[in-house]
């Protein structure tokens, strides 16, 4: 680990057991965590405007480097100013590194094996060759075959301006077998070094660079990678690769992994935003989570709700829903609940509406950041526990106290 202010600087400002609150300062300022990151994958979070999304109370959302990679390309994107002025953001941003895109396209999804669906192979022809020097993939516009290097996202992230940059790593499947996860997850600590030697010679002076904790479900290579990633000239470590083949194994994997990153550093579970899951990181001690569930979620007429048994979610594609006055969540301060009931949304969405989509968007982002939000106040009045135990009993975020 590396400190250096003008890039990041980390404070926890209170604990709770093992969870913790504290402010995660960037050249683009504060973060307040635990924090959710919403994805602005593409440039944009889904059916929204920057400026509704800093409304809603967030500080920092993550752009994928692959596919501003693909498309509109880091050229385009840095003569607007980088990603903060192509997209009009003005608070903190993240860029993956495109490495994460590599592993779905080889091999499947991390969601997919949670679920136990995940499926070898991945989309057949995307990844041509993964070797030492980097990545040949197809381009899904038009075919065109690409290149990613640890030098080459280091450079789109450094073109997209972001205040933190991830490593560029290899994001082994669950399937992938022991000596294969060895193989690939040193070399993601060698990739971290190229990384590191770039950034240092043409990074932005005031980016941040996070390394990547790999080794699949093994605590002796998550050993051995926290320990290299924490040894190396980073500003802060993440937590990535396969976390085992459900909830159960996940949660093991994270269990032993986290107390072993430096406790000064701030830490980022990649991937990795249902209700349950990031209160159980919040538990572990983790700061900062990203996910594309909630607006997954609403692209598909699936609001977050108080529900535990249904897995918080509340589908308003399903028939049943007509004539229900009811809000999607009572007591939630978001638009949709505000201004119309479970008819009209449901109508939206199963007719295909755009409307539905944003206004499913703005209350799922309602809720995950009123989430974290409880679990902050929850943390510094030494209740998270209590918190924590509501919310999987069915309370609301905004109603849960944690007394």
């Amino acid at each position: 680990m590396r400190s250096d202010p003008r890039r990041l600087s980390f404070e926890v400002e209170a604990r709770d057991g093992a969870a913790r609150a504290g402010v995660l300062r960037t050249a683009h300022g504060e973060v307040r965590t635990p924090a959710f990151i919403p994805l602005a994958t593409k440039g944009t979070v889904r059916g929204l405007d920057s400026a509704e999304v800093a409304d809603l109370g967030y500080e920092l959302v993550l752009g994928n480097t692959y596919h501003l990679f693909v498309s509109p390309g880091p050229e385009r994107i840095e003569a607007a100013g980088g990603l903060h002025g192509f997209m009009a953001w003005e608070r903190a941003l993240i860029t993956d590194s495109g490495g994460f895109q590599v592993f779905s396209l080889a091999h499947g999804g991390v969601a997919a094996e949670v679920k136990g669906s995940g499926r070898p192979g991945g989309t057949e022809g995307s990844v041509l060759e993964i070797a030492e020097q980097g990545v040949r993939f197809r381009s899904y516009r038009d075919g065109a075959e690409l290149f990613i290097s640890p030098e080459v996202s280091m450079g789109v992230q450094a073109a997209l301006g972001s205040d933190i940059a991830l490593a560029f790593d290899e994001c082994t499947p669950y399937h992938a077998d022991r000596d294969y996860t060895a193989r690939s997850t040193e070399r993601t600590h060698r990739w971290l070094d190229r990384c590191l030697a770039w950034h240092e010679r043409e990074g932005p002076a005031r980016q941040a660079v996070f390394g990547i904790v790999q080794g699949g479900v093994h605590e002796d290579l998550r050993r051995e990678s926290a320990q290299a990633v924490s040894e190396a000239a980073v500003d802060g470590l993440a937590i990535g690769g396969t976390l085992g083949r459900d909830k159960e194994e996940m949660r093991e994997v994270l269990a032993m992994t986290a107390p072993l990153l430096p406790e000064t550093a701030p830490k980022h579970l990649l991937g990795i935003g249902e209700v349950d899951d990031l209160l159980a990181g919040v538990a572990l001690g983790l700061d900062v989570f990203d996910c594309a569930v909630p607006t997954r979620l609403a692209r598909h007429g699936v609001a977050l709700v108080p529900d535990p048994e249904s897995r918080f979610r509340l589908d308003l594609r399903k028939s049943g829903w007509a004539g229900s006055r009811e809000q999607i969540a009572a007591g939630c301060p978001c638009p949709a609940c505000a201004r119309h009931d479970r008819d009209y949304l449901s109508y939206l969405s199963r007719a295909e509406e755009l409307t539905a989509v944003r206004l499913l968007c703005f209350h799922n982002l309602t809720y995950m950041h009123a989430l974290t939000a409880g679990a902050r106040t929850a943390i510094a009045s030494g209740s998270f526990s209590s918190y924590h135990e509501s919310i999987l009993e069915g309370q609301a975020p905004w109603e849960a106290t944690g007394k």
